[in-house]
């Protein structure tokens, strides 16, 4: 391949049985593993009902293996595997007779890659995963195909695997069609940025509580929580959605009145952030919990952990910055917006 080839890239992921595979190092192996999981609680639940004087007969111990089975879920693992290698061999023979080479990039290494001399980018889902590679190609367009349309409802994946050349055909002619997503980014003053298309979160690597400072249009507060999180419209029905759950769950259980999900739409010049927790004692308050940045709004965030402070996108927390004490981060609205193919 010439310094000067134009590339497709197409984004993949391990599946669930290569993780145990790449955990365990063989198939049989892990296999070996998830049979003695069964083979174990079958046996924890033949002596718990030894215990209490019940009898087991054979379809007693028939029926503890289906079900004791069903929690390791093997099957599944093996199909899903089979139906993704499928679908990835399909897609790159399709997109390879396009007369580009076709780059095939595991998701594990997309802050790494270097989008620069590439035309298109493949994702080839979960909706995750789209979530996962638009932060990180630029002005790129965006082509998500569904794998297993059974499997991933496919809010981000408009394409199925037998429309994946010619969406990108479209895309080579510049014939296609986009949605512009609104994303999140941070700045440091250590001279770090990240963008986020789903959320951020901003808090304590361990279960350790968070201290840091939060300034909202000039009004400064110091917090004590398990940490922050801000996010997009695209990410308002994720993460987000579980704060305004258990505010609804509290407010129910209080006889408080009903606390509905506020939502943004995900192409809004808009950003939602909310405080996990939040705990109140002699040093920290609370009077700051949730807010709404438009664009060009900043909220700024100055750490106050010595140690494991961190901020994080889309639920990757490998790909993380520091954020210990006398680190500040400003979060807005970002100039850049993620192009999704539509058509």
């Amino acid at each position: 391949m010439g310094l000067g080839s134009n590339w497709i890239v197409l984004v993949t992921r391990n599946t669930r049985m290569e993780g145990l595979k790449k955990r365990w190092g063989t198939v049989n192996q892990a296999d070996f593993l998830l049979d003695a999981a069964v083979d174990h609680e079958v046996e924890r639940r033949r002596k718990s009902r030894a215990k209490k004087g019940l009898s087991i007969n054979d379809a007693d111990l028939d029926a503890m293996v289906v079900s004791a089975s069903a929690l390791t879920d093997r099957g599944a693992y093996e199909e899903e595997d089979q139906r993704y290698q499928t679908a990835v061999r399909s897609v790159m023979r399709d997109l390879s007779g396009l007369g580009f080479p076709v780059r095939e990039i595991d998701r594990s290494y997309l802050a790494n890659f270097d989008f620069g001399r590439c035309m298109a980018v493949v994702v080839l889902g979960q909706d995750g995963l789209v979530a996962n590679a638009a932060k990180y190609v630029g002005d790129l367009p965006v082509i998500g195909v569904n794998p297993d349309p059974d499997q991933y409802d496919g809010v981000l994946l408009p394409f199925q695997i037998g429309e994946a050349r010619a969406a990108v055909q479209r895309v080579l002619k510049q014939r296609h069609r986009v949605d512009k997503v609104t994303l999140a980014e941070v700045n440091t003053i250590s001279g770090q940025q990240m963008l986020a298309f789903n959320d951020f979160f901003i808090g304590c690597k361990s279960h350790a509580s968070a201290r840091y400072t939060l300034d909202i249009q000039h009004s400064r507060e110091a917090q004590s929580s398990s940490g922050v999180l801000i996010s997009t419209g695209a990410g308002a029905t994720g993460w987000m959605s579980s704060i305004f759950n258990m505010a609804a769950g509290v407010s129910r259980f209080a006889g408080g009145s009903e606390i509905r999900p506020l939502t943004i739409d995900r192409k809004d010049r808009q950003l939602m952030w909310a405080v996990r927790e939040p705990f109140v004692s002699r040093h920290s308050s609370a009077e700051h919990v949730m807010g709404i940045l438009n664009d060009e709004d900043e909220l700024v965030i100055g750490s106050q952990m010595p140690t494991e402070g961190v901020i994080f996108s889309d639920g990757i927390e490998d790909d993380y910055i520091e954020f210990n004490s006398g680190n500040i981060a400003t979060f807005t609205v970002s100039p850049q917006q993620a192009r999704l193919v539509v058509g």
